[in-house]
């Protein structure tokens, strides 16, 4: 669920698209774990040409002033051509927006010459927080390239979106990339749960309770934080923004619904009341699941609280 406003609120998608992305190559310096276009080293000879990538966005601008248009890969900066292709659309009203890899090719430079050509965004993959754990995620050296394009992105004016990846390699870490993405200026933490495809599919997903405390974690997180969080491949963050509204996250609410019917607190992730009498002041732990250590356990979500006594849950 992103967060929409102003003419995004009233999008009639029977008529338009949100977004469309177009996948501009297959090909990619990377070697990404989790990569569902199984990109390759080299572009493909079937890829459109310049001219037939104009006619698409052509196309694309039959939508109407300020379609929404990613040009996604793979790695787009494979492309020669992706300046022109960025400028061509911006000249038709379309909202171009690039994720680019984070290679050494993604150089301030090119950076610039992007911001210079009309994109409106900037999307960088950021899956660790540190060099060591992005970088064994991403099959390759990206971290480096992937900090240096963010302080490009700020420096040109471009508004920056971090994506990120949630399964089991990652899961630890998002306190952390959080930081990042709050370090970065970022507009936008885009996180991802992942998608068992093309590589992704040796990949370990995150047990569903645990995704429950991670959708809870987010929604604290785009309460506290300047920029809009956003998930793909999870649309109960939703339900369970919906869920903490109607209840004011109070797990005395949620008892209180069961109170008569022999019901426990129906939504994993409720918290003990003896658990709520350990919290400490409200801020002072801002992690997820698996970050404070081990400690006693919730009877309702199996899962360890956080040995600081807060309402992090860990496990």
């Amino acid at each position: 669920m992103s967060r929409l406003g102003g003419a995004a609120a009233e999008l009639d998608t029977d008529r338009r698209p949100l977004v469309l992305v177009w996948e501009v190559t297959q090909a990619c310096g990377l070697a990404c774990r989790h990569c569902r276009a199984d990109a390759k080293p080299s572009r493909h000879p079937d890829e459109l040409t310049t001219e037939e990538g104009k006619r698409l966005l052509d196309d694309a601008a039959e939508f109407g002033d300020g379609q929404l248009v990613v040009l996604s890969g793979g790695d787009p900066l494979a492309r020669d051509d992706l300046v022109d292709l960025v400028a061509y659309g911006d000249d038709r009203g379309l909202r171009m927006t690039v994720t680019p890899s984070g290679t050494r090719s993604l150089t301030p430079d090119r950076v610039s010459a992007l911001a210079d050509a009309g994109a409106r965004r900037l999307a960088l993959s950021l899956d660790g927080a540190t060099r060591e754990t992005h970088d064994r995620f991403r099959g390759e050296e990206s971290f480096e390239s992937t900090v240096a394009a963010a302080r490009a992105a700020r420096d040109a004016g471009i508004p920056l979106q971090v994506n990120t990846t949630v399964c089991a390699a990652t899961v630890d870490e998002l306190p952390s990339i959080r930081d990042r993405v709050r370090e970065f200026g970022a507009v936008l933490w885009s996180v991802f749960f992942l998608v068992p495809v093309g590589r992704g599919r040796v990949l370990d997903p995150i047990a569903p309770e645990r995704a429950e405390l991670v959708m809870e974690w987010l929604h604290e997180v785009a309460a506290a934080e300047r920029f809009g969080v956003k998930t793909t491949e999870a649309p109960f963050y939703r339900r369970v923004g919906l869920q903490r509204d109607s209840l004011g996250n109070d797990g005395d609410a949620r008892a209180e619904a069961g109170r008569g019917t022999g019901v426990s607190p129906p939504v994993a992730g409720s918290r003990s009341s003896a658990t709520r009498e350990r919290r400490t002041p409200p801020g002072s732990c801002r992690g997820p699941p698996a970050t404070c250590g081990s400690g006693p356990w919730s009877r309702y979500t199996g899962t360890p609280i956080c040995s600081n006594r807060c309402a992090s849950p860990t496990g």
